[in-house]
């Protein structure tokens, strides 16, 4: 007889390799035609909603690696939400205007925008952006990302369009709109106002000038003639020099240095003196900033005066403490000047070219003009030194060039009339991480005005009208028929219609007597689009609301969404848009340095799906603490392979042990397992609290971290390896077996219900596998609660203990392996002696001890002279002195006693006898 047909050996048509890259793309075929997403909706209606609001990506290019993290992310959370107790559906979003779109049509494309009509381009730009959609939703699809894809937000249909009219409207109404001549950052090479968020710091060469005013007003503090040092590192800004700034309570001095009489503050003397290599300089005279205020300088090079003010923004960090006034290129020269009575001068065009404004600079480029306006200064007498510097600066984050501050026309939202109210409703947000809280804080609290003007095409244009007054016309009448004109149509006819006929019928205004109107030209700021998610999506949608639970981006959108949403959230309603906000990090490669093309160290996601799949990227961003920068590279997925593999084989073989297992039929109540098996269950129910805890709170590298020690330490290292003895060698409804197969069906389902939220490709594989589960897919199950497993006061320390004895014979064993005395395990017979009353005890009530040990034979004794020292028992392993059975591999003395079956022990012949005999 051949004993091999005897064992119930593991059986399962579940492949041990995944074969992710190419059954990924199957699967999500059969989602699609299967309406998973509809089907877990329509099972999870009527359950308390829970919102995760997508916050919109750029339609523009394929996805980073940064994508992959954020979109993955928030899959976990609405994946596990449906999975315990909520209704979450999840509606992806696309921010489609704004300068990329423009830019990649013009250059890219090569469309000739002069020679169509601004509607044609804008028709070019929505199409342009809708294809880049469609390509970026088949790669998000791609990561097993679970949402109603084919119905999407996106801020250039028209509902969309028509919710921002209503929001700009309802900040207009309280007041908040207002338009005005203020200094903003301005993008030159994209002729353009730009928000604080659309602005990055990068590096730059500047000159660094000291330059001398000459005093012709001293106001009977000085006696004409003295000079007031000032430095700048833009000396392009001189020609729009129409003052110099004191801090009124700084001490200031004149200094007398090769009979010329300089003014700077005595805190900075010493530092200009070597700076500008005086030798002995004397103090004639020293004074208070607020003594010299209205004194009168001649500019260097103009045949015009300049203003001695006071500002609290004086600092003595750098410079001469005598700061270059110039209200067009400065938000503090403007405030200012402003509260002296004086108007901003900019006389920079939109591509930072010199108008006649600065005579003799016309014409020049403002960097250009930097060399030629302190030769002038040195011409005239005035430049006192020439350096250069390497300075952080701000710079266009889209076109990546040096941005300057402008005075412009530009429409604003008066953030300062109602900061006081987001400053509370940010601290009522739950902030992840914590510090998120203090950033927004910090921004919002020194945030005055939002310029929410563009001078662009490709945007939702501004809905204001014009009376021949020149004076807005924003009322509650022209903003309904606006945002009623755009859901109709789009805000296509924004550019394609007259002023009066966008205009309500027969509207008249006192601002136009003769009934003639125009149309403002400028669109939003794109985070005003953004921004206004809150009314056309959580207002807007089915089973939305205001405000979500879950606000989830990059840290970057802290003063990006996170920012543009609050403050047009709270303006419109009183209220932040969000319950909790989490950000994540960035992704930087191995060495954790920045990824770019020129390092060639960038991480493309759809290469690491083709290479190893979309659940091993999954696997890898459950694995990284998010919160922080995280790290990514060929040798860290490789690890998160390896971590893959070990749970996909721990799963494995479960099944392969469950083919005989009818869980309707063969299941053992609990309370009559065995002591084992409930252990096991008590140790899920543990790890399943735990993992359910992180999940509430957002952490997933702890449940990588518990799932994967789980199925290493307590399934395959113990109770998977163990068990084989039982599982294999009795008949198969032994109870002790179909206990075993009872905790391993509960320990796989509840495991496959706990990573389908990370890995659901390969748990929906799993499932298929299961016997007796009824639901098509384990997507449209719920994760268990954690229940009490009867006994397990007494029975918790008990095998906790011995857990703790079993890694002392582990140890013996190896060392008796290292000394040749034993190969496998089971040629071993081990003599324990406890080493207190507790160990003894609770070896003592083990019936097969053995088994747990996976030794051939264990003995208890109260002392052995051979037995090595460990810390719970001294233990002697010795060769097992009996034949090895040929069945079940255990080394007995009763090998031989059956005549029949002379190669088997007796417990494998008693099995044989009984049930494979004829």
């Amino acid at each position: 007889m051949d004993y091999k047909d005897t064992l119930l050996m593991p059986k399962t048509s579940f492949p041990m390799r995944g074969n992710l890259p190419n059954k990924e793309p199957k699967r999500q075929e059969h989602w699609d035609e299967a309406n998973l997403y509809d089907k877990v909706q329509e099972r999870t209606k009527g359950r308390p909603l829970f919102i995760l609001h997508d916050g919109p990506p750029y339609a523009n290019g394929d996805l980073h690696i940064g994508h992959a993290l954020n979109k993955i992310l928030k899959d976990f959370i609405t994946r596990y939400k449906s999975m315990t107790g909520y209704h979450a559906p999840y509606i992806p979003g696309w921010d489609t205007h704004g300068l990329p779109v423009e830019t990649a049509l013009t250059k890219n494309k090569k469309v000739k925008r002069k020679e169509m009509s601004i509607a044609a381009f804008r028709q070019l730009c929505a199409e342009y952006a809708l294809d880049q959609l469609d390509n970026q939703r088949r790669q998000f699809k791609s990561l097993g990302v679970r949402g109603d894809w084919d119905h999407p937000y996106v801020t250039l249909t028209k509902d969309y369009e028509a919710a921002q009219i209503k929001v700009f409207g309802e900040m207009a109404k309280k007041g908040y709109i207002y338009k005005g001549l203020k200094p903003v950052y301005w993008s030159p090479s994209s002729e353009s106002a730009l928000a604080e968020a659309e602005i990055e710091y990068h590096d730059k060469r500047s000159p660094s000038i000291y330059v001398a005013f000459d005093v012709i007003d001293g106001k009977g503090l000085l006696e004409g003639g003295e000079k007031f040092i000032i430095w700048t590192t833009t000396p392009w800004t001189l020609p729009a020099n129409l003052g110099i700034s004191l801090h009124p309570d700084l001490e200031y001095v004149v200094v007398e240095v090769n009979q010329e009489k300089y003014i700077i503050a005595r805190s900075l003397l010493e530092s200009v003196a070597e700076e500008l290599e005086w030798e002995d300089p004397q103090v004639i005279k020293s004074f208070k900033g607020k003594e010299a205020d209205r004194i009168v300088v001649k500019h260097p090079f103009y045949d015009r005066e300049s203003l001695i003010m006071l500002g609290e923004h004086v600092t003595t960090d750098a410079g001469t403490g005598c700061v270059h006034t110039a209200p067009g290129h400065g938000e503090d020269d403007f405030v200012v000047a402003r509260s002296y009575g004086i108007d901003p001068l900019s006389p920079v065009d939109d591509r930072g070219v010199f108008t006649n404004e600065a005579p003799g600079f016309e014409g020049q480029f403002y960097d250009k003009a930097n060399k030629s306006i302190t030769e002038k200064l040195e011409e005239v007498g005035a430049l006192l030194k020439l350096s250069f510097i390497t300075h952080s600066y701000p710079h266009d984050w889209r076109t990546k060039k040096p941005t300057i501050f402008r005075a412009t026309s530009q429409w604003f939202a008066s953030i300062k009339d109602f900061r006081q109210d987001i400053l509370d409703e940010i601290s009522r947000v739950n902030w992840y991480p914590s510090w998120g809280e203090t950033r927004l804080h910090n921004m919002v609290r020194d945030r005055e005005d939002w310029c929410i003007s563009r001078q662009r095409t490709w945007g939702v244009p501004m809905p204001v009208f014009y009376g021949e007054d020149n004076k807005p016309i924003i009322n509650d009448e022209t903003i309904e028929h606006v945002a009623n004109l755009f859901k109709a149509h789009g805000s296509n006819v924004w550019f394609e219609w007259e002023a009066k006929d966008l205009l309500p019928e027969g509207f008249t205004s006192e601002h136009s007597p003769n009934g003639i109107f125009t149309k403002e030209t400028d669109i939003m700021d794109v985070w005003f689009d953004s921004g206004s998610s809150h009314e056309a999506v959580l207002e807007g949608r089915p089973y939305h609301r205001r405000p979500a639970d879950v606000y989830l981006e990059g840290s970057d959108q802290y003063r990006g969404w996170f920012n543009s949403s609050i403050s047009t959230s709270v303006a419109v309603t009183g209220k932040a848009p969000f319950e909790n906000v989490i950000s994540h990090g960035f992704v930087l490669d191995g060495n954790g340095r920045k990824m770019s093309k020129s390092l060639g160290n960038v991480m493309i996601p759809s290469k690491v799906q083709k290479q190893l799949g979309s659940d091993i990227l999954r696997l890898w961003v459950s694995s990284v603490d998010y919160q922080g920068d995280v790290r990514i590279s060929q040798e860290i997925l490789k690890q998160t392979s390896e971590a893959y593999r070990k749970i996909r084989n721990t799963i494995r073989f479960m099944l392969a042990n469950l083919a005989d297992f009818d869980p309707n039929m063969d299941r053992v109540p609990e309370a009559e397992m065995e002591e084992v098996d409930r252990y096991m269950i008590h140790r899920l129910q543990q790890m399943l609290g735990n993992v359910k805890e992180n999940y509430e709170q957002f952490e997933y590298a702890p449940i990588f971290h518990q799932i994967h020690n789980f199925c290493a330490v307590d399934l395959s290292s113990f109770y998977l390896d163990f068990a084989k003895d039982i599982l294999y060698i009795e008949a198969k409804d032994n109870k002790r077996r179909r206990s075993i197969q009872t905790g391993y069906y509960e320990i796989l389902t509840t495991l496959v219900k706990l990573l389908t939220p990370i890995i659901p490709h390969t748990t929906d594989e799993v499932w298929e596998y299961i016997p007796g589960v009824e639901e098509e897919s384990v997507q449209l199950t719920d994760i268990p609660n954690t229940h009490e497993i009867a006994g397990m006061a007494v029975l918790e320390p008990k095998w906790d203990h011995f857990m703790n004895i079993r890694d002392d014979v582990l140890k013996a064993l190896e060392e008796a392996r290292n000394e040749k005395v034993i190969g496998k395990s089971l040629e071993a017979k081990v003599t324990l002696v406890p080493k207190d009353d507790q160990t003894k005890e609770v070896l003592q009530t083990f019936d097969y001890l053995h088994q747990y040990l996976i030794v051939s034979e264990s003995i208890i004794r109260d002392s052995s002279s051979e037995a090595k020292e460990y810390q719970y028992v001294d233990v002697f392993v010795e060769k097992h002195p009996g034949e090895r059975c040929e069945r079940c591999w255990v080394a007995s003395e009763t090998v031989g006693e059956d005549a029949e079956h002379p190669g088997l022990c007796s417990r494998c012949a008693s099995v044989v006898k009984e049930h494979y005999t004829a």
